[in-house]
């Protein structure tokens, strides 16, 4: 497929895809004309990388994670950094679940006002 196929089927830019590139993350072939063509698999490793770019995991985290990816070998040096990486994905899924209940608490504070019609009390 194309790059503006790619950019379309999983929602990232043409310039972040080409970004990627740049970066290692993501290779494609080119044709005869100069344009890039990308297997099937390049939406499931672009969908890949923009997880790990939501959780705060840099390019280069992740490209020394991607042979680890593809082949699921990984050396001592780079499990200690999956490790790393995951105990940090669970503070944020910690941190959001705080947020979450914090504003659940607010909705119902204010579903009661809407309610009753008496102002919500500041906490």
């Amino acid at each position: 497929m194309r790059i503006g196929e790619l950019a379309e089927r999983t929602g990232v830019s043409v310039r972040a895809l080409r970004y990627y590139e740049e970066q290692g993350l993501l290779t494609g072939e080119r044709s005869q004309s100069g344009q890039r063509h990308y297997p099937d698999e390049a939406v499931d490793r672009v969908r890949l990388i923009q997880q790990f770019y939501a959780a705060g995991i840099s390019s280069a985290s992740i490209l020394e994670m991607l042979p680890c990816v593809v082949t699921g070998v990984a050396s001592p040096e780079v499990l200690a950094t999956l490790h790393g990486h995951r105990s940090s994905v669970v503070r944020q899924i910690e941190e959001l679940q705080e947020t979450l209940r914090q504003l659940d608490s607010v909705i119902a504070g204010a579903a009661r006002s809407h309610e009753s019609g008496v102002p919500c009390q500041p906490s």
